[in-house]
């Protein structure tokens, strides 16, 4: 990596909830945020959740999102590599935006090495003990069959059906608890990993609970948190790993 360069890691937007206004209010501060990042940024990873719902078809995708898609096409046709991974409530992007937009898209955990340091990210769901209910409803919503059904209905019928029940579960899940070192399914699945391979940073997204916990003496796991309540990203210089809340910087 470049000397002043750094690598920039978000997660969680959900964008499109809870409604036009106050998703268009993210919008434009996590927009103000990439257009500050891009002057020494190396790369940057989005770690999934970035939208509410999504489902592309063939030849339609949802509407949208226009200026955060046209800021990281700005950013990808500058020659910065954006990553994007799907999350449990955009697990149906397709090759829609890696082709308009040229991000570069994950599916599964993924991991990079850079200036010495191992990083192993993913969005977190479905990883670790636990969440049987969620790990059977992933596998339906992964069945090349059932997607193809769910494409069959008509988008403004699909998209209605798609967030209604992402906005529902939403709210189920908006106060999440920080359930201990010990009890967390992300941390217990990082330690687990760890009894067959080093890694200096564990990066999730999913929990939407932003925190750096140490996991071993030389391993760290880390959550991004959201753009929900929390505003936090994180930001690694080559050096070490910060996380960091966009809105306390821009209060000063």
């Amino acid at each position: 990596m470049e000397l002043s360069k750094k690598i920039y890691f978000a997660s969680d937007l959900h964008l499109g909830l809870p409604n036009f206004e106050k998703s268009l209010k993210r919008e434009k501060l996590f927009v103000k945020w990439l257009d500050e990042i891009k002057k020494d940024a190396a790369e940057i990873y989005l770690l999934g959740d970035i939208f509410d719902f999504w489902h592309e078809w063939k030849r339609a995708a949802p509407q949208g999102f226009v200026r955060m898609l046209g800021k990281l096409a700005e950013i990808s046709d500058s020659g910065i590599p954006i990553h994007l991974f799907t999350g449990n409530h955009d697990i149906w992007i397709y090759d829609y935006l890696p082709r308009e937009i040229g991000v570069i898209l994950h599916r599964k955990e993924y991991i990079i090495e850079n200036s010495g340091k191992k990083i192993f990210m993913a969005h977190g769901d479905g990883l670790g003990p636990g969440d049987f209910s969620y790990k059977l409803l992933k596998k339906i919503f992964t069945n090349k069959f059932l997607q193809w059904c769910f494409k069959r209905l008509h988008p403004d019928f699909a998209l209605w059906i798609g967030h209604s029940w992402s906005s529902n579960r939403r709210m189920t899940e908006r106060y999440p608890v920080f359930h201990g070192i010990d009890n967390e399914w992300l941390i217990s699945y990082s330690k687990k990993k760890l009894e067959k391979e080093h890694f200096d940073y564990f990066i999730f997204g999913h929990r939407h609970l932003p925190g750096v916990h140490d996991i071993s003496e030389k391993s760290k796991y880390i959550n991004l948190g959201d753009w929900l309540s929390n505003f936090t990203y994180g930001v690694f210089d080559g050096e070490k790993f910060e996380l960091k809340k966009y809105l306390e910087e821009n209060s000063q």
